[in-house]
Formats: structure tokens, sequence, C-alpha cells
């Protein structure tokens, strides 16, 4: 308790709650807005938390990441087209209720829905973050490498498309990592005799690339065109809640927060994927199956409850294992790690302030985003006007100045374009880009575990790591999700 009163004094300032709430805001916007999610905003705004401290510079940061989950409803309820993937499942049903003129409903639902979802998975994820972190402070150079070598099958192989696509996309994630001095010996890899990439790939241009200019150049290619949006309609506070029905689906709500929650907890799965799942839960156990997809409430709550829930589930195993749980955890891994900040165990034991100070940062911005979406329902679609041209002019500019500041190096801006020819390649190719955002990420501490169990291992073998139980567990593991995945692919092909 003494722990969570500091962690409250140093967060309630001014100037952290001021950049929490611009936070949310940008997050809102950018999750409204097709196309641009809550990783980009992250990746956008990271540059300038340089010069704050880390509690100071992470409130801004959330703040878009919160926002940007929950405003991705915005869009598709208003405009049929999920404003992030973690609105998919929501436009099924949010935008045929707003066609029928209860769009102001469908809003509501899902704001309050997201509400929910957030806090209760922050709430969870403060009391069970300490438990993990002192397990995990039992684990060895084995038990780590097996433990990021199973997170990154686990996103390769589980994600979309060709499972064999996904895997090599992860490993080209280890592969970019590679570049620069090795650990431990210290010896220049694939430099090419330049001192820029000494240091290795600027985890910044990287993430600016592939997110923010990448996704610009794929909508200026296709054209992108704005629908018209809906009017909104009149309804209170109360009419909302009523509508909710706390207690006739009081089973949907629990079993898309445990759904949300746990599907957050897994490497790389997060909102994406939960709002999916519990959706398809929702409707299979629905009293009333063929509403869904003609604005099924149910099916509303569902998924909206479900990504936002997966907010605090994600960020679990990036506090507690130091292995982000999704795209915007990975950037904000890298936002910590510039700040100086090492994610793991031993931060809870080091630094519990500045675990608890996250915590709390996470639920203010819940609680800033409700005010803030239930206040301005009728301003929704005026964010959905924002013309592109202007928008995406802002968004290069930002993106070359925050690539060039994080080392005053243009060679960084250079990097941060061909990362976005490697992602539109990707993408064209059809591989999925987290399980290489993850691999990139994850590759410095699976090469420098690796290297590190060897060295216990007097003959060098690799046996060394099936010796132990937790990491022959956890490879297995790693083991079965890549077979399971291949089985369920072959299985899906054969009956189409």
């Amino acid at each position: 308790m003494s722990i969570f009163l500091t962690a409250l004094t140093g967060v309630v300032t001014p100037l952290s709650i001021i950049l929490l709430f611009l936070g949310v805001v940008v997050g809102v916007i950018f999750g409204a807005i097709p196309g641009l999610t809550a990783v980009t905003g992250v990746t956008l705004l990271l540059p300038l938390t340089f010069g704050f401290s880390p509690v100071v510079g992470m409130s801004l940061l959330l703040g878009v990441w919160i926002g940007g989950v929950s405003g991705g409803f915005i869009a598709a309820s208003l405009l049929g087209i999920p404003g992030t993937p973690s609105a998919i499942a929501t436009c099924f049903d949010a935008y045929p209720l707003s066609k029928s003129g209860k769009s102001d409903i469908a809003l509501g639902l899902g704001i309050i829905a997201s509400f929910i979802g957030t806090l209760f998975s922050v709430v969870v994820a403060a009391f069970i973050s300490p438990i993990i972190s002192k397990i995990a402070l039992s684990f060895g150079p084995w038990e780590y490498f097996a433990l990021g070598v199973t997170a990154l099958t686990f996103v390769g192989s589980l994600a979309q498309g060709n499972v064999i696509k996904g895997l090599a996309s992860a490993f080209l994630g280890l592969a970019f990592c590679t570049i620069g001095i090795s650990p431990i010996d210290g010896y220049p890899r694939f430099t090419f005799g330049t001192v820029a990439l000494s240091g290795g790939i600027n985890i910044l241009a990287l993430v600016l690339g592939i997110y923010a200019i990448k996704q610009i150049l794929h909508d200026v290619a296709i054209n992108i065109k704005r629908k018209e949006s809906v009017k909104i309609g009149n309804s209170n506070f109360k009419k909302l809640v009523k509508e909710f029905g706390f207690k006739a689906g009081f089973v949907n709500i629990i079993r898309s927060l445990s759904l949300g929650l746990w599907i957050g907890f897994l490497p790389g799965m997060g909102s994406g994927l939960s709002n999916l799942v519990a959706y398809s839960q929702a409707k299979n156990s629905s009293k009333h199956p063929e509403l869904f997809g003609k604005g099924s409430k149910e099916g509303i709550i569902a998924s909206e409850l479900a990504n936002n829930a997966a907010v605090g589930g994600s960020v679990i195993p990036m506090l507690t294992l130091g292995i982000p749980g999704d795209s915007v955890t990975a950037v904000l891994l890298g936002g910590l790690i510039i700040h100086g900040i090492q994610p793991g165990p031993l931060l809870f034991r080091n630094d519990p302030t500045l675990v608890y100070s996250i915590f709390i940062l996470m639920g203010l911005a819940g609680i800033i985003t409700f005010l803030l979406q239930i206040n301005s329902i009728k301003l929704f679609p005026k964010i959905l006007k924002i013309p592109y041209k202007y928008l995406y002019s802002v968004l290069i500019v930002m993106s070359f100045i925050g690539s060039f500041s994080s080392n005053n190096y243009f060679f960084d801006c250079i990097v941060m374009i061909g990362f976005a020819i490697i992602g539109l390649l990707l993408e064209f190719w059809g591989f999925s880009i987290t399980p290489m955002i993850l691999g990139f990420i994850l590759g410095p501490m699976i090469e420098l575990n690796l290297r590190r169990g060897l060295t216990y291992s007097t003959t060098g073998s690799f046996m060394i790591f099936l010796q132990r139980p937790i990491s022959a567990i956890l490879l297995l593991l790693a083991l079965i999700s890549i077979i399971f995945s291949i089985v369920k692919q072959r299985k899906i092909k054969n009956n189409i």
C-alpha cells in the first residue's frame, strides 16, 4: 500500500495529467480514423517523451494506447470500417445498429464496454503481475531462452494466413536484430563497415517505417476514400446503462472479460484476436444468435469488453517477463528501454513504484477516455472528416523528426524508409508484420540467454536446455504450437 501511495503521488501531477489527457485525445482520434491505430500513435509520439522522466513520458504513451484501442469502435459504428483491428467484430453489429437509427446506442454501448474492460484488466494485472515476477526470478538463462522462443513461435504460428510465412516473418525479425555489435564477445556483424550500423538498427526508425510511413504509402497507393458518416441520435447515460443490461448479460460480460484478459496475456495475440473470439463465443452461447450481424447489443458488448480487457492482459508479460504482449507493448517496451529501464522480474524488485505508476496511469487513462467519449458522442463524425491530405502531411513530418531526433543520425531516416518498403513488400506477399516486430524485440534476449546457457555446458551442447524441466516444457509447447497450427491449416485447406 505504501508503494501504491508513493506511485499515486508521483503520477498525480499537473504535467502527467495534462499529457495523459492529450494522449487520450490523440489516441481516440487515431483509433477512430481507419488505417491509423494505437500503434501508429504511440510510435509517432515516442520521440516526444525523450526529455521527460519515465513516468511522465509513459503518461503520454499510455494515454494514446488506451484511447486508441477504445476509439476504434467509432469508425466501426458510424462507417462500418474498423478504425483498428481490435474493432473488427464491433463492425458486425454496431454499424447495422447505427443504420437503423440507433447510432447513439451503438456508440454508448461501446464506450461503457471499453471502460469496464480496461478498468477490470488493469486491476487484475496489478494483482497478478507481482506474483508472476516472483516466479520469473527463479528463471535462469535456459528458461528465458525457451520463453522467448515459445513466445515467438506462438506469434508466428498463430499469425493470420500461412503458418510458414508467419514463422518466416518472425525469423526475419531475428535476423535484423543481429546487425551491430554482438553480445558477450563484442564482434561487429553485418555492419558493412558503417559506423551508423554498429549500434544495430534503431528500433524507433523501424517501427516508424513499418507502422507509420508504410500505412501512409499504402493508403495513398490505393487512393483510400471516405464514406459519409451517419447522424447521431440522443440518449442519456441512464438509458445507455439500461441498454447495456448488466444483469441480463452477466454471463456474456464475465466470459468476454476473461477471454480478453487471457488472450491479451498470450504473446502476440492482443486485442486484434480477442474481439473476434469473444464475439464468436457470444454468438454461440446466445439465446438469439439470429440477431448477430443485424445489430445485436450482445455482440457489441462482447467485442468491446474483450479488446479492452486484452490491454491489461498484454501489459503483464511486458512488465513481468520483458516480453511484449502485442504490437503496442512492443513499442512501449522499446520506449522503456530507451529511457534506460529494462522490464522484467527485476523491475518489480528494483523499481516497484514505476510499475504501479504504470498501472495507475492506465486506470486513469481508462477513466479519462470514458468521460471524454461519453461527453463527445456528437463530435465523433467530425473526427472522421479530417482530410487525409492534411493529416498524412503532418504524420510524415512527425515521422522524419522522430526518426532523426532519437540519435541525431539522418541515416535513421533512410532506415525508416527502407523498412516502410519492406513492410509493403511483406504485406503484398502475404506475410504478417507483427511476428517480425516481436522477433526484432525478443531477438537480443533470445540470443543473449542462448549464449549464456551454452557457457554452462562443458561440451557446449544444446541438450542443457532440455535438461531443465521448465525450459524443456516451454520448448515442447513451442513445438506443439507449430505442429498444431500446421495441422489446422491443412484441415482448413482440405475442407475448402
